[in-house]
């Protein structure tokens, strides 16, 4: 009967235990990350390259905004579909679209080629991989270089997540081929373009200058390498909090980055230096979350690389 009654407290502890652990965990929901909303935009590009007028997508609450104007909405999300005027010439680019994905919508985003033709002719030709990212366009979009500068990456962010938690699909049917195109040069090499996912946490800082600098507090990157057959559901990415390269998870692409901009104090477009690892302990003051269809620099990637995605979440 003893016995009976040890084993009897010891699964009641071991539930108890099980129970708390599952309460200490908690899901919550990223703005606009179940995709079911969608702005839709209506942009008359110029005359001398057709003169029709163009349907593309942004992430936030749903309405219609019609006209060539920079995008103003309520939404942590910018996309790579943007509006570019470049020697006053009005132009589109649309890699995400919304999708139908059973009762809802998801997110799509594809790699695919940018055209402007002038006379029949084209005269810039760009590789565009489908991007959305936290953070803001900066439209009109006034030309192909140095195009991270043409962003602000990243959104005032402070709490510290244990991972972020999606739903994802991915297409790779041009496996094995890499195509560099910006503007009038197109080349293509052999390799392998992986789909990223990354959300990484940052303390920043400005100095007396204006240069902003960033430790990097917490890492959450992963690479799909791989195409699949159906939707891959729940998805867990590890936050990892402190140096990275000491993760036995750690890969080569988890490493600083030092690409990206912001604007600063005094409204001028700058790098964000990362300079090196912040820990635990280190506050945070700014989150990028980016996914997009191709890990390679811009105007590099595979042609139909697409990856969709649904249902994002951060755990605690």
């Amino acid at each position: 009967m003893k016995r009976i009654l040890k084993i009897s407290s010891l699964l009641f502890i071991a539930t108890l235990c099980l129970n708390q652990n599952a309460e200490s965990q908690t899901y919550k929901k990223i703005q606009f990350g179940d995709f079911e909303s969608w702005v839709t935009r209506y942009i008359d590009e110029s005359s001398i390259i057709g003169g029709k007028t163009r349907r593309i997508y942004a992430i936030g609450p749903t309405e219609n905004i019609y006209g060539n104007k920079a995008l103003d909405i309520e939404s942590i999300w910018a996309t790579s579909n943007t509006y570019a005027k470049v020697a006053g010439i009005s132009k589109t680019s649309n890699t995400v679209y919304p999708e139908k994905r059973g009762n809802g919508y998801c997110a799509k985003l594809t790699t695919e080629y940018a055209e402007c033709k002038v006379l029949g002719m084209i005269n810039i030709k760009v590789l565009v991989s489908g991007t959305i990212y936290w953070g803001k366009a900066h439209e009109p979009i006034d030309g192909a270089d140095n195009p991270y500068s043409k962003m602000k990456w990243g959104v005032p962010f402070t709490k510290k997540p244990k991972a972020l938690i999606l739903d994802y699909k991915s297409a790779m049917p041009n496996k094995g081929t890499i195509t560099v195109c910006k503007t009038t040069s197109s080349s293509t090499r052999s390799g392998n373009d992986e789909q990223e996912i990354m959300l990484i946490l940052q303390n920043r800082w400005e100095d007396s200058n204006g240069n902003v600098y960033a430790k990097r507090v917490g890492t959450a990157i992963y690479h799909i390498k791989n195409p699949t057959t159906d939707w891959v559901n729940g998805l867990r990415i590890p936050v990892i909090y402190g140096d990275a390269t000491k993760s036995p998870i750690y890969q080569p692409y988890m490493a600083l980055r030092s690409k990206y901009y912001t604007i600063n104090s005094k409204g001028k477009n700058v790098p964000i230096t990362e300079t090196g690892w912040g820990d635990e302990n280190t506050p945070v003051t700014h989150a990028i979350l980016l996914i997009s269809a191709s890990c390679q620099e811009a105007f590099t990637g595979t042609i139909g690389n697409t990856i969709w995605v649904d249902n994002l979440m951060l755990e605690y």
